[in-house]
């Protein structure tokens, strides 16, 4: 008989019904003459009780083995339990061991750290909070999908090995296949990169954006979910070296279809993660934070509030609230700032727009006043800014001057000065960090909760 997901059982196993599961021991409680066994297959949050009874064969060898940790199967029939809080459970009928767990398995029944089990990156995800993060995190990249599929976006792959910095920030992994140890060098004694792999300079992507305006430009509406790389030294527990953004871009789009798409993103995001984790959510709400329940409730049924950097800070000026850093016009704006539009003045997300040029990057559409840009943030109770986005820069005069401004070398970015040659429209997009959005959800207090194997400074385990 093929084995039935714990999860599929709770909600219809009935009675009478003959089954098999397989998964992990969480408990055990044995007596003489009956036994009692937790088993979890990561399926759902609740394990299923099994009962086995002495007259099973080799029951005593049989209840030796099945420790805490131990991967079993169990067949027998579904009977209605007993017990306050469980529908049913299953009479074993039949006990496999697949593997045992001695004494020395790390995850006994007690409260762990959450800095102690990601020194077990391989055996944390059999935990309460850590399977149900994994869980919420898999129903919001499947929401992810279905958003844009259903929106008729096209999804691209675009490289995780580029030449470019798109941020401008310089904080990249470099990648090479020469020699460190005895790198060639040129008559100046530097490296001698054009004798690397690529014949220049490469490096791991800090974003797909560039590429995903290559699509743009051909398949009007595409989206990029993957890898992206920071090589910033930040050891905090909102930064990553390895995460995973989502970046959609629109041709024939400007700022504030953009910024619709963000704010139906963010709740259609938010209310399928309700409907597939309802259990999950509830446990994060009890455990974790207990306002996670309202943050959802919160983006998925309020408009976002929408007003100019300018507004912003006028608001911010205004405010009863003395800030760590000073505001005035011109700043980037910093998350206490951020915070306190979203949390105190709105109660709620907001859309802030047209920032400082001098603050943004080259790519973004010189607004009329030549002083901000077509950029968003949207910003969010709790975290502030959640996604960040913008117009884009689509005449070619301007672009060139803005990428002059930056000092950025012309020559590297032909094929994006072709893009506005040839056939540019009006075009616009954004990004949102997917694990930034996971911990936003769970309440998780840090980022290396929310990935399977967190990229840190100094940690590369698993």
């Amino acid at each position: 008989m093929a084995a039935t997901r714990i999860t599929d059982l709770l909600k219809s196993g009935q009675p009478g019904d003959s089954t098999t599961i397989q998964g992990w021991v969480r408990t055990k409680r044995a007596q003489k003459t009956l036994c009692f066994i937790n088993v979890n297959d990561g399926s759902c949050m609740s394990g299923v009780q099994i009962v086995a009874e002495s007259d099973l064969a080799d029951y005593d060898n049989l209840v030796g083995q099945l420790a805490t940790g131990a991967s079993v199967e169990i067949q027998g029939t579904v009977v209605e339990s007993p017990a306050k809080g469980q529908r049913i459970e299953i009479k074993a009928e039949q006990i496999t061991v697949f593997g045992g767990a001695d004494e020395s398995y790390p995850l006994q029944k007690k409260r762990h750290s959450f800095e102690f089990l990601r020194t077990l990156g391989h055996l944390r995800a059999r935990t309460n909070t850590l399977s149900a993060v994994f869980r919420v995190r898999n129903a919001a990249a499947q929401a992810v999908h279905d958003f844009f599929r259903d929106r008729g976006f096209m999804w691209i792959h675009t490289p995780i090995l580029t030449a470019s910095d798109c941020e401008g920030a310089g904080e990249m992994f470099t990648v090479t296949s020469l020699n460190l140890n005895q790198p060639p060098l040129t008559k100046g004694n530097a490296v001698d990169v054009e004798q690397d792999f690529f014949g220049k300079s490469a490096y791991l992507t800090v974003s797909g954006q560039l590429e995903a305006e290559i699509m743009a430009m051909a398949f009007t509406n595409v989206y990029t979910f993957g890898p992206t790389f920071r090589a910033e030294n930040s050891n905090t527990s909102r930064h990553l070296a390895e995460f995973w953004m989502i970046e959609p871009e629109m041709a024939f789009c400007d700022l504030m279809g953009n910024a619709d798409l963000a704010e139906d993103f963010l709740k259609y995001i938010f209310k399928a993660v309700l409907n597939a984790c309802e259990d999950d959510m509830a446990f994060f709400n009890q455990r974790i934070d207990d306002s996670v329940l309202a943050t959802a409730d919160n983006i998925i049924n309020n408009e976002f509030a929408r007003i100019t950097y300018t507004e912003a800070v006028d608001q911010l000026l205004k405010a009863d609230k003395q800030f760590e850093f000073p505001v005035e016009w011109g700043i980037d704006l910093q998350s206490e700032h951020e915070r306190y539009l979203a949390e105190e003045l709105f109660q709620k997300p907001v859309i802030v727009t047209d920032y400082p040029a001098a603050i943004k990057a080259f790519y973004m559409r010189l607004n009329d006043d030549q002083k901000t840009v077509a950029a968003m943030d949207v910003l969010a109770p709790k975290v502030g800014e959640i996604i960040g986005g913008s117009q884009r820069e689509e005449r070619l005069d301007i672009l060139e001057a803005r990428i002059d401004e930056a000092g950025l070398p012309r020559d590297t970015y032909w094929w994006y000065l072709d893009l506005r040659r040839y056939g540019t429209v009006p075009h616009a997009g954004f990004g949102l960090g997917f694990e930034r959005l996971v911990q936003f959800m769970t309440g998780m207090g840090n980022i290396r909760d929310v990935i399977p194997f967190p990229r840190t400074p100094d940690n590369i385990e698993f």
